[in-house]
C-alpha cells in the first residue's frame, strides 16, 4: 500500500505560479511511475503529467504543455508539479497517483491515489 499526500494547493490569480508537492510513504518509491491528474466540478478526471521511475521521461497533457513541469526526488520520496502562467480553466482538484511500471496517461492504469489538493485560479 502506497500512501500519497498532496500539498501546495490554494487560491491564486491568473498568471501566477504554484507548486504542488506529493509525498509518498513507500520506501521503494523509485519503483513507481508517478502522475498528476485533475478534476474540475462536473468533469472527468483529466491527465496532467507523468514521470518515469528514474525521472528521465516526462509527458504532459496538451492543455498544460509549456506551462506545467513534473519532477521527482527519489531520495525524498516526493513528486512535484510546477505550474506557471495559471489560467482560470486550470481550477480543479489535483491528484497525485502512482503505478508500477512505465509512465501512463491513462487514469485507470494507476494503482494508488492521493486525496487531492484544491487549486483555484481567479481571473
Amino acid at each position: 500500500q502506497v500512501l500519497l499526500v498532496e500539498s501546495g494547493g490554494g487560491l491564486v490569480q491568473a498568471g501566477d505560479s504554484l507548486r504542488l508537492s506529493c509525498a509518498a510513504s513507500e520506501r521503494t518509491f523509485s519503483s513507481y511511475a508517478m502522475g498528476w491528474f485533475r478534476q474540475a466540478p462536473g468533469k472527468e478526471r483529466e491527465f496532467v503529467a507523468t514521470i518515469s521511475k528514474a525521472g528521465g521521461t516526462t509527458y504532459s497533457g496538451d492543455s498544460v504543455k509549456g506551462r506545467f513541469t513534473i519532477s521527482r526526488d527519489n531520495a525524498k520520496n516526493t513528486v512535484a508539479l510546477q505550474m506557471n502562467s495559471l489560467k482560470p480553466e486550470d481550477t480543479a482538484v489535483y491528484y497525485c497517483a502512482a503505478r508500477r511500471g512505465m509512465t501512463s496517461t491513462k487514469r485507470d492504469d494507476y494503482d494508488y491515489w492521493g486525496q487531492g489538493t484544491q487549486v483555484t485560479v481567479s481571473s
